[in-house]
Parts: C-alpha cells; structure tokens; sequence
C-alpha cells in the first residue's frame, strides 16, 4: 500500500511544480524576447541497499520553446529583433556573456548601450556612443551616430553588435533571467562566442513573448484537475489501509 501512497504523493508534488512553471511562464507573457519553459516528466526508480523497491515522477525543464514570438512594431530606432536562434549577448557581473532575445536596448548616462541594465556586447567589447547622439542600428547590427547639433554629413560608427547564432540545445536558462551557454558548448566554441556575420536585425521591432495564454491557462486547469486526482488516489489508498487494519484486528 505504501507504493501507491509515496506514488502518488510525488506525483501530486511533481504536478505542484509544474503549475509552478506555468504560472512562470504565464506572468511573462508580456515580456519581450521571453521563451516558454518547457515540462517534461520523467521515471526515477528508487535503488535501495537491495533491489528497486518503487518508481517514482519527477518533473524536469530539459528545454524551452524555441517558436519565435509576434513582432510588435515600435518605431523606435534601437528597438530590434533578430532572426531565429540568434541572440544578443550582453555582460553579467561576473564578466562573462549572457544571451537574450530582448532587444529593447537603452542608452545610460554614460553612453553604454544596455538591456535591463547589463552592458550590450559587441565586436571590440562593451559598446558605447557619445552622449546626446542620435543612433540607429542597421540591418547587420552597425551603428551609426550623429550628435547633436552635428550635419548628417558627420555620421560616424560606433560599433557593431554582437550577434550569437545558438542552437536550442547549445544554451540553458539562468536564474538571472539570460541564458548562458552550456559546458559543452563552451567548451567546444570557448567561453567568448564569435559573432554571427550572417545574422539580421530588424530595426524598430521588438519580438514579443511566445507563451500562449489561451494554452497556458488549459495546461493551469489541466495541473489542478491531475493534482486532484493524485490527492484521491492517496485517500483511496489510506482508506483501503485503514480497512485492511480492522479487518487484521478482528481476526
């Protein structure tokens, strides 16, 4: 009786934890450049001094959705979005690179080019413009500035940005909210990724969020609906127990 209990019992936690990621993944489907977290369940025997006594469930995120997100128009000259499975590539704390979608890019007070506040990264470093100047970005991610005040004439480069070409299996989410390239890949490409020359940026667009809700909220449904029935299965199972106890006790 108590395999169906401790069964059960991680499947009700496990499906807790997946209501948790879809909760996740629905409180960002406003978030530019987000990527959905996928679920998978998976078989874990438990080995004991012996022999394998049970089997349990255990949910993983082996991965994410990979589907590009809607592309909103902004009209904003360094709002970008880029072509499937190339990311931007910016600078954490630590001085290593980590890579997203987002491509709302701001300018601070000194002239750094930055998401969320980490650096942007591009072919010679950290990218920076004049203050007050007036950047676009073109189609291979060149920059071009003009200050204020200055003639057209006075356009000038300010850099290129770094494009990362990285395929689904070659990147894993972080809990800072980028994504980080994996021991293999590093290990394979180096702790520093080159730039992809063949990849386009689209000025003045933003690519969306590519979490569904309509489906969020029927996989939502979908979680309590399957913890309810784990709960069940435990009750019956304490139930059949306690049954089996009286029915010892009179004999």
């Amino acid at each position: 009786m108590d395999r169906v209990i401790y069964t059960a019992m991680s499947g009700a936690s496990q499906t807790l934890n997946q209501q948790s990621i879809t909760s996740h993944n629905l409180a960002n489907v406003s978030t530019v450049g987000f990527r959905a977290q996928l679920v998978a369940m998976k078989a874990v025997p438990i080995v004991g001094s012996s022999m394998q006594t049970r089997t349990l469930v255990a949910a993983t995120t082996p991965t994410y959705d990979s589907t590009m997100g809607a592309f909103n128009y902004t009209g904003q000259n360094l709002d970008v979005a880029l072509s499937q499975d190339d990311w931007l590539a910016v600078q954490l704390p630590d001085g290593s690179e980590g890579y997203t979608r987002n491509g709302a890019i701001q300018i601070d007070e000194e002239g750094t080019l930055n998401i969320n506040g980490y650096p942007l990264l591009g072919d010679n470093g950290v990218l920076t413009v004049p203050q007050n100047s007036q950047v676009t970005v073109s189609a291979d991610g060149t920059l071009s500035t003009l200050g204020a005040g200055d003639m057209p004439t006075t356009i000038a480069q300010g850099g290129k940005i770094k494009k990362v070409h990285l395929e689904r299996n070659e990147i894993v989410r972080g809990d800072d909210g980028f994504f980080h390239a994996t021991e293999a890949t590093i290990n394979n490409r180096g702790a520093v990724l080159e730039d992809n020359p063949n990849a386009k940026l689209m000025s003045g667009v933003l690519e969306g969020s590519n979490v569904n809700p309509v489906t969020a909220m029927v996989d939502l449904i979908s979680h309590a609906r399957q913890f309810e029935m784990q709960m069940k299965q435990i009750s019956t199972a304490d139930e059949n127990a306690q049954r089996a106890n009286q029915i010892l006790s009179l004999t």
